[in-house]
């Protein structure tokens, strides 16, 4: 008897072992990943380095200044993830139905929960800036503008969007770094108030 084989037998032995090199090379990348989780210092640092490579690249070639604008977006958009709150306040308060339980919301304590947490902000920034870099050397990407006005259009979209950002802060007053152990407001006052007895 005669066996029937299938037709192009070895592509399947390839495509698999493409995918167990793909797997291990995510595995690799994601303990080395895990690995920097706890040192901040020096992962800000790297991004740090990355962003003067890119930004010396970009000097070097007097060019691609609309993917340094589409960078800036994206890093702008970052920020403002990265100073939300998890649950906006605005829609909380919405979301409210029926009575809730009094509190008094000064000596109440609420942990500031990011909507997007320090080590993927750092992740997304550091990436965007090695994806920018690799477009500096397509010159499909660089395509001829007058690089003021997108500065100047940059500067004026950071300064509204912060200042929409700070005014959502001060009305719902969060605060979205921590410095140190969190106290309650009343203790603080209290504190102050034997200070200066």
């Amino acid at each position: 008897a005669t066996t029937m084989e299938p037709v192009g037998g070895g592509g399947g032995g390839a495509s698999s072992a493409a995918e167990r090199y793909r797997a291990e090379a995510a595995r690799a990348f994601q303990h080395y990943l895990d690995r920097a989780a706890p040192h901040t210092a020096g992962r800000w640092a790297g991004t740090l380095l990355a962003a003067a490579v890119y930004a010396l690249r970009v000097y070097y070639v007097q060019g691609f200044y609309v993917v340094s604008y589409g960078l800036g977006i994206y890093l702008l958009n970052l920020l403002i993830g990265f100073l939300s709150p998890m649950v906006d306040p605005e829609l909380e308060a919405l979301d409210q139905a029926g009575p809730a339980l009094p509190t008094r919301g000064n000596d109440e304590f609420k942990p500031f929960i990011r909507r997007l947490p320090e080590f993927k902000f750092w992740y997304a920034i550091t990436k965007a800036f090695c994806v920018a870099f690799v477009m500096t050397f397509f010159s499909v990407f660089d395509v001829p503008v007058f690089w003021p006005i997108l500065l100047c259009y940059w500067i004026v979209l950071f300064v509204l969007t912060m200042k929409r950002q700070i005014l959502h802060m001060v009305k719902y007053k969060y605060v979205p770094f921590s410095m140190g152990k969190q106290l309650p407001v009343s203790l603080v006052l209290l504190g102050a108030v034997r200070q200066s007895e």
